[in-house]
């Protein structure tokens, strides 16, 4: 038996679903970043939480993880391949810590993948570029973020 303190369901909003969102190009910004242990710990990676800007999903969450640190020599290249794509697309070209990153807003393509272990369809961030390549691109402009206020307070 776990207390839960008077918890009221009333006042918390219930989550939403966190089915696969569709393939497309999101406004999102990196909102969290962490480096973390592989699992069988001969490494480790940079997880990026991204937060979509706008839109019908607004406010979701998506994950990037570079394999920065890795045994595997392709694997390593392709991550710092990534991680120059991320610093292109924020403008950001020497960080020296991951937070320099974050609430830039910047444009992200996700693609959807379906899991080898269960079928089900996740979502995978397979692009960045800076959030003004949409016009340039010929799609559709995405509205421009003003302020600094971070993303999950807008």
């Amino acid at each position: 038996m776990a207390n839960l303190n008077g918890f009221n369901a009333h006042e918390v909003e219930p989550n939403a679903s966190f089915e696969a969102i569709p393939a497309g190009k999101y406004l999102a910004a990196i909102t969290e970043s962490e480096m973390k242990a592989t699992k069988n710990g001969s490494g480790s990676y940079l997880q990026l939480t991204l937060t979509i800007l706008e839109g019908e999903h607004k406010g979701r969450i998506l994950w990037a993880r570079l394999n920065l640190n890795n045994s595997n020599t392709t694997t390593v290249k392709i991550a710092r391949a990534e991680l120059s794509a991320v610093c292109h697309a924020t403008g950001v070209m020497q960080p020296k810590d991951s937070v320099e990153l974050h609430n830039i807003p910047l444009l992200i393509t996700v693609k959807l993948k379906k899991r080898e272990d269960t079928g089900e369809l996740v979502n995978e961030v397979k692009g960045y570029a800076r959030k003004d390549a949409a016009s340039a691109n010929g799609q559709r402009p995405q509205a421009p973020v003003t302020d600094n206020t971070p993303p999950w307070k807008r």
